[in-house]
């Protein structure tokens, strides 16, 4: 008896775990960013101390705009989903164009910008910062 119960428990264990590694069908997972690094290869340090949050906006940037120089605290990427945007780094003035479909992993507490030309761009930004912290702060005046 004990054996034909170990066996049916073996059994159920292996048909439970085929059933949760299988996939549903016609859903499709694509890897957009898995990165310890920034957009500019700026290594991500350990960060956080708090109660954890995580925050997502959807970002419409006009077109022919330049954001200001700003930092985020806290590691964050962004979606393109329409547009593009030129995103430079303040400290060594190195550029990247980021267009509609890719992901930009944000550099933390480094100065950034952004600027469109002829079209506006739609980013969706996940940030994962700990409660209460700002999600970006200004540089300068």
């Amino acid at each position: 008896m004990a054996r034909h119960l170990l066996s049916a428990t073996i059994f159920l264990l292996l048909i439970t775990g085929v059933a949760q590694a299988a996939p549903e069908q016609g859903v499709q997972t694509k890897l957009l960013v898995k990165s310890t690094a920034a957009w500019n290869g700026r290594e991500y340090e350990k960060f956080g101390g708090g109660r954890p949050e995580l925050t997502v906006t959807r970002v419409t940037i006009p077109a022919h705009t330049r954001l200001p120089w700003h930092t985020h605290p806290m590691p964050s990427v962004g979606y393109i989903l329409s547009g593009h945007i030129t995103v430079e780094d303040q400290a060594t003035g190195r550029k990247k164009i980021f267009k509609a479909g890719e992901a930009i992993p944000e550099q933390v507490n480094a100065a950034h910008r952004g600027t469109t030309d002829d079209e506006p761009v739609v980013i969706i930004v996940t940030y994962a910062g700990t409660a209460g912290q700002p999600l970006s702060e200004p540089i300068g005046p």
